[in-house]
Parts: structure tokens; C-alpha cells; sequence
């Protein structure tokens, strides 16, 4: 059953972001242009995740164990430290320079081509590359 839920939640979130327009670079890059032509569109988008979001915490929180029966993840520190800031400069940077986050950037790999492609392999190869230095560096933990 695990499975199957896995799977719809993840064609549901991709859909959701290819009819939003979060798979498109150059609306991302507007968005993210303040001092320019800036593109308030997808703040609608992300203002509406909060909504839904908040209501599935509320939920989550009355509920022993999530409808597979596996448990919930525990709540996230709200400790600021240097992994989570260097974390949130690349990110933001990554987002900024190539219009891609993670999510969108997997929806967009059927129709974005090269570039879509070379987004996702430079992604998994950073991703392998920070599970590498934690590895050898526990401070990065």
C-alpha cells in the first residue's frame, strides 16, 4: 500500500507544480527578480501551501501513526547553525541562477532537456558530495 500512496502523492505534487508554473525557469527567475521585472504570480502558489500545510500538522499532530502506520517524523530543531545557513545560501543561489529547486526540477525532466538534465546530475552529484564530507567531517552533521 506504501507504495502506491508514494507514488500518487508524488504525481499529485508534480502536477501540482507544472499547472502552478513552478517548472518554468524563466517564471521562477521573475519571481525571484525583485529589483527587476519582478513576477508576484508565484507568491499565490506558495501562500496557498501554507493553508493546506497547516491543516496536515494540525492533523498530524491528534494522530498516533500516519495512515501506512508508520510514525511521524519528530519536529525539526529551531536551532540557526552554519549547516543550515550554508544549506539555505546554495539553495537560494541554485534556485536563483537556474530557475530549478529540487521538485520541479525532477517535473521538469521530461520536457526540459539538456539543461533540466544537467540541473539533476549536478543535484545528486552535490547531494552524494555533502553525504561524502559528513562522512569525513562529523562537524558537518
Amino acid at each position: 500500500m506504501r507504495p502506491w500512496i508514494s507514488a500518487a502523492s508524488g504525481a499529485l505534487f508534480g502536477l501540482g507544480l507544472l499547472v502552478s508554473g513552478m517548472t518554468d525557469t524563466t517564471k521562477v527567475q521573475g519571481f525571484l527578480d525583485l529589483a527587476g521585472a519582478w513576477d508576484p504570480t508565484l507568491a499565490f502558489v506558495l501562500g496557498g501551501a501554507i493553508l493546506p500545510m497547516a491543516l496536515a500538522w494540525r492533523l498530524a499532530a491528534r494522530r498516533p501513526a500516519s495512515v501506512v502506520g508508520e510514525p511521524f517524523p519528530g519536529r525539526p530543531t529551531a536551532r540557526i547553525d552554519a549547516p543550515l545557513l550554508g544549506g539555505s545560501v546554495l539553495f537560494g543561489a541554485g534556485w536563483a541562477l537556474a530557475g530549478f529547486c529540487p521538485g520541479p526540477a525532477v517535473a521538469a525532466l521530461g520536457w526540459s532537456g539538456a539543461s533540466g538534465l544537467t540541473f539533476v546530475l549536478a543535484m545528486l552529484a552535490g547531494m552524494l558530495a555533502l553525504d561524502q564530507a559528513r562522512r569525513r567531517l562529523p562537524a558537518l552533521a
